[in-house]
């Protein structure tokens, strides 16, 4: 039985009761993995409330254990810890997005974590953590694999020698994921993590976002705009008052915020919203 006192209450968060008998299984990794990112939402509040985070991997889960969410370090970091005290034999590496299939990818950058998962005779990659992707687990072998609405292509990387790609759906938000084999730790990814929460430059600044993948397909909401994507298409949805933001917020990500006061949910708003009406300004001059 795990010793560690956070396993009953993570397992409870995903809908699980911690079972005396249990082993770990490729099954019961599966599981695991379909419940973290449905209930878990993939979200970038805590920079837009003014809350620095770091990459440490039991602060993630005491935020996830009151409700919230995270984005790759946070959310794969939590899970790969709670994997390791269920006696799963997990391994961290560095990964890098490729936001652009025009541009070079830029190989793993430590811009991204991704998790290996030996279990069962099987090499697994695990990632809840890249918004709205993977649904289950896929095996570390080359190959196109369907889940739900969407496929994804895994295969030997291009540019990380010896690590392997990760085709996101033609659908996605980004082109794919480039990740080595190498090993990592939490601080391998403490220096990218600062740029990502910090910088104005960084998108998580910029702009607020939550997602959260379904059985069927997936939600995303960045600044004003909610878009779910399924087997019939995209619904695109322009949020236009705080009542709306917050009850999208709450209803389809779970994220209730009823740790933040009046206050701070205002400012909160105005911030989404005044960074909303600036995108918008930017598309009608670019259309121009």
């Amino acid at each position: 039985m795990p010793s560690e006192p956070f396993v009953e209450a993570y397992l409870l968060r995903l809908g699980f009761t911690l079972d005396e008998d249990r082993k770990p299984s490729a099954a019961e990794l599966r599981a695991l993995h379909r419940a973290h990112v449905e209930r878990v939402p993939w979200e970038t509040l805590e920079i837009h409330l003014g809350r620095p985070t770091t990459v440490d991997p039991h602060e993630s889960i005491a935020r996830i254990l009151r409700g919230r969410g995270g984005y790759c370090f946070h959310l794969s970091g939590a899970f790969a810890t709670l994997l390791t005290a269920l006696g799963y034999d997990v391994t961290w590496h560095r990964g890098g997005v490729h936001s652009d299939a025009g541009s070079q990818p830029p190989g793993a950058t430590g811009g991204h974590l991704v998790l290996t998962v030996d279990c069962d005779g099987q090499t697994w990659v695990v990632d809840v953590g890249l918004g709205g992707v993977l649904y289950e687990p896929i095996p570390l072998r080359a190959g196109s694999y369907r889940q739900g609405p969407f496929t994804y292509g895994l295969r030997p990387s291009e540019v990380e020698p010896g690590g392997w790609r990760l085709d996101n759906d033609e659908r996605g938000h980004f082109a794919g994921m480039d990740f080595t084999l190498a090993p990592a730790a939490p601080a391998d990814f403490a220096e990218c993590h600062a740029v990502k929460s910090t910088s104005p430059d960084s998108q998580f600044v910029r702009i607020a976002a939550a997602m959260r993948r379904r059985a069927d397909g997936v939600d995303q909401l960045r600044g004003c705009v909610l878009t779910s994507i399924d087997a019939t298409g995209h619904a695109r949805r322009e949020l236009s008052t705080a009542d709306e933001w917050f009850g999208v917020l709450a209803g389809t990500f779970g994220i209730t915020l009823d740790e933040i006061d009046p206050a701070e949910r205002i400012a909160l708003w105005e911030k989404v919203r005044i960074a909303h009406t600036a995108w918008r300004a930017s598309r009608a001059e670019q259309s121009v």
